[in-house]
């Protein structure tokens, strides 16, 4: 009995248990390595191919890793596709999608024409006829009928499909082993068997091997297709990760055995090198070693050969398949793809398309040239895998993970490193197949941006569901609000802000749609929302300031924020105090921990209490952009309020400082931070044992605090800092506290490689210093 997945209705069936989707991993691999480029590679490596192979299986694994955590937490049709959609943005996972597509399809020629290739071999020595045809045109005829087999059992069903490649990946799996017990014994036969591997093992440099690994690694890939699996996976969030890494252990066993046979028990007698022989027979270069050294292994081999490529085709066509699918589901590609077939539950068009795409590749392209551009899209859709799972860590903190990549972010961070290398060698060794890359990727580009992108929004369901707009500002001020009383205080410091800018207040509130309704439904919180942002709009008015409400819907209220802040290009956030979370993980909580820890636009936290006028702002100073952003916002505030203000800048002298570096010291940091501004600001150095006393000292008579974020180190993420939380909590008086947006490499960073330190891990950070 299966579990199914609803889309639109009808369903994809969870049929698939551990030993079918490892096989469709193993299938995959072993029939593009060992049978169709095996020899191309040793030509390039030589006896190195073996090293080639290993390494490969390391490189692959950092990636695989990713793999695992991800197809754990989106156990769903797509694989990298979903992935990189949810952890970047739409343009990357569309094009994530569109790589894979294109990838997986010329894989699927290729094996296509392996399979013809080792039908036509097999012809002949059955002393066939052959009715006057080319072998290269019967290639072709045997290609389109393994496709459309393979494609119309696809149709049946994936247990179907499963079932078939089981058998036919463990049948090729046994005549390999033969085939290197019986070369292992042949060498044995040959003292001198290894020499090859001792007098030259690289015959074109290390370049040799990178060049290798570059053409053969699309020989690893078929873990990506157990990924794509998700949705007909059986207990995926376990199964998936186990499948993953047996599938790439067994593979990397059998890839660096043959290799290691096929180099030393071959011999050649026309002085050729025997990896340069083996290049010349490309495809079937291992039917020609095993002809030497295994009873009937030609004809054996050719028999795997032909096993091999059509379980591979058999996983390949089910990948590319469902990776259109899903595309097509989203509205990234014709609506037809995303359709299951009523009885059968299969994708039926997105096979049926992908069939046609992987035929017309095989018969108009120069399919080596593109295969090799497959490889590109593979490694760099793989890059962007790595990235979404450190992405995925900060954003998604909330997803149920059947797995965790170890060691986090290294493995990634290699991941990355080694697949966009790896693309960059290939595409400048064989330059023609990176023009083939480029021009693909942009095309799918322009078809994004002119056409699927503005398709998507319009199926999207509608998040917003009241906006009004008075008229068009240049400078935003975004306050997020949720309730009337909350949107008193902010509306009226929101209104000062925007007005010293000349610009308007974005009011936004946002309704959280619980997952067990549909998004639309929370339209019936609509009503809640409006008393909120009227009170915005009272405000506003006193200050003559122009306001724009909005009311969103979400599943994640972070989201929806920075959604908003991306698409109306907020330059300051606003957000009330909603005090410490009380959760080690978290200082304010999920909504705003997430939004300050890598801000989008300069924001300002506002810690509310009763005052009655703003006659004196302090603002500390300690030097770096955050005070100077303080200062601007001091500024905001005592131009645009009716009472005469001072503001004072004041720098703490802690300890045993000596008084004239701490004069000093401090001269130069006010001189900073009011550099352009003509304010009459007054200076003050106050002497205390820490910052927190000397700030909280110094506002013993102020109405206002503006205080600076900690300034970070380019290589730690700090929130908000120790010092400005610490003032914030104890300050008898209102306590803004500001920080900068992040520039574009601290936001990479933040989003990627850096953890937020909360204030208690920097607290505890610094006590340790002081103890040594």
């Amino acid at each position: 009995m299966s579990t199914d997945i609803k889309t639109d209705g009808i369903t994809l069936s969870r049929t698939m248990g551990l030993l079918d989707i490892t096989m469709i991993g193993v299938g995959a691999m072993i029939g593009a390595g060992i049978f169709v480029l095996t020899g191309i590679a040793a030509g390039v490596a030589g006896p190195a191919l073996v090293i080639a192979f290993f390494l490969n299986g390391i490189v692959t694994t950092f990636t695989a890793l990713s793999y695992a955590e991800l197809g754990s937490s989106f156990p769903e049709a797509g694989g990298g596709y979903l992935w990189v959609k949810e952890g970047m943005s739409g343009t990357q996972g569309f094009l994530a999608g569109w790589m894979s597509w294109f990838a997986h399809a010329v894989a699927c020629s290729l094996y296509g024409l392996g399979f013809g290739r080792f039908a036509v071999e097999l012809w002949v020595l059955a002393g066939l006829p052959t009715f006057g045809l080319s072998s290269e045109l019967m290639t072709l005829i045997f290609m389109v009928i393994i496709v459309s087999l393979f494609s119309y059992i696809n149709f049946r069903g994936a247990s179907e499909a499963g079932t078939i490649g089981n058998f036919v990946t463990i049948a090729k799996v046994i005549i390999l082993l033969i085939f290197v017990a019986f070369g292992l014994f042949a060498m044995l036969q040959r003292p001198d068997a290894v020499n090859v591997f001792k007098e030259d093992l690289l015959p074109n440099g290390i370049g040799g091997v990178f060049l290798a690994m570059a053409l053969t690694f699309i020989a690893f890939e078929g873990y990506e297709i157990i990924a794509q699996s998700g949705e007909e996976v059986m207990d995926p969030m376990r199964n998936i990760p186990r499948a993953i890494f047996i599938s790439i252990a067994v593979v990397v066993v059998i890839y660096v055995l043959v290799a290691f046979v096929a180099i030393g028990a071959t011999t050649q007698t026309g002085g050729l090198p025997v990896w340069e022989y083996l290049a010349e027979q490309k495809e079937i270069a291992i039917v020609r070693s095993a002809e030497q050294f295994m009873p009937a292994g030609g004809i054996l081999i050719l028999i795997s050969g032909l096993a091999s490529t059509m379980s591979a085709l058999n996983a390949t066509i089910y990948s590319s398949s469902r990776v259109s699918f899903a595309m097509g589901r989203d509205h990234n590609l014709p609506e037809r793809f995303g359709r299951v077939h009523p009885k059968m539950h299969t994708p039926y068009w997105a096979i049926f398309l992908s069939a046609i795409l992987i035929i017309a590749m095989g018969i108009a392209l120069p399919i080596e040239q593109v295969a090799a551009a497959a490889d590109i899209m593979f490694l760099l859709m793989f890059a962007q895998v790595n990235i979404t799972v450190m992405t995925l860590r900060r954003r998604r903190p909330d997803l149920e993970r059947g797995f965790f990549v170890p060691a986090f972010p290294w493995p990634p961070i290699i991941g990355i490193i080694t697949n966009v290398a790896l693309s960059v060698f290939l595409a400048y060794e064989l330059q023609s197949v990176g023009l083939v890359a480029i021009v693909w990727i942009l095309f799918g580009a322009l078809l994004y941006w002119g056409y699927f992108r503005n398709r998507e929004e319009t199926e999207r369901p509608k998040e917003v569901i009241l906006e009004e707009t008075l008229v068009s500002v240049d400078y935003s001020v975004l306050v997020p609000v949720a309730d009337v009383e909350q949107a008193g205080t902010l509306g009226r410091f929101g209104s000062i802000l925007a007005k010293e800018q000349n610009g308007g207040v974005l009011a936004l509130h946002v309704v959280k749609v619980p997952p067990q309704l549909n998004l639309s439904d929370g339209r019936l919180f609509l009503k809640e929302g409006r008393p909120p942002l009227q009170e915005v709009i009272e405000q506003s008015k006193e200050l003559d300031v122009p306001v724009h409400t909005m009311i969103r819907l979400g599943r994640n209220v972070s989201d929806a924020i920075l959604k908003t802040i991306a698409e109306h290009a907020s330059d300051m956030i606003l957000f009330g105090w909603p005090g410490t979370s009380g959760v080690n993980e978290q200082l304010f909580g999920s909504v705003i921990d997430r939004i300050i820890a890598n801000p989008p636009a300069d924001i300002a936290i506002l810690r509310y209490r009763p005052h009655d006028e703003f006659r004196r702002i302090l603002v500390p100073i300690a030097g770096g952009p955050n005070g100077r952003l303080a200062v601007n916002l001091a500024l905001a505030v005592a131009q645009n309020t009716e009472e005469e203000t001072e503001i004072v800048l004041m720098n703490v002298a802690v300890g045993d400082v000596d008084p004239v570096q701490a004069e000093a010291r401090a001269k130069n940091a006010f001189r900073y931070a009011r550099h352009g501004h003509e304010f009459p600001f007054v200076e003050r150095i106050e002497p205390a044992e820490g910052p927190v006393e000397g700030i909280l000292a110094a506002a013993a008579d102020c109405d206002l605090i503006v205080i600076g974020a900690t300034k970070e180190p380019r290589f730690k993420n700090l929130l908000m800092g120790n010092v400005a939380q610490r003032v914030a909590e104890q300050a008898d008086c209102p306590v803004i506290i500001v920080k900068r947006q992040s520039t574009m490499l601290d936001s990479i960073m933040r989003e990627t490689v850096l953890s937020p330190i909360r204030q208690s891990d920097k607290l505890a950070e610094t006590q340790e210093r002081a103890k040594n």
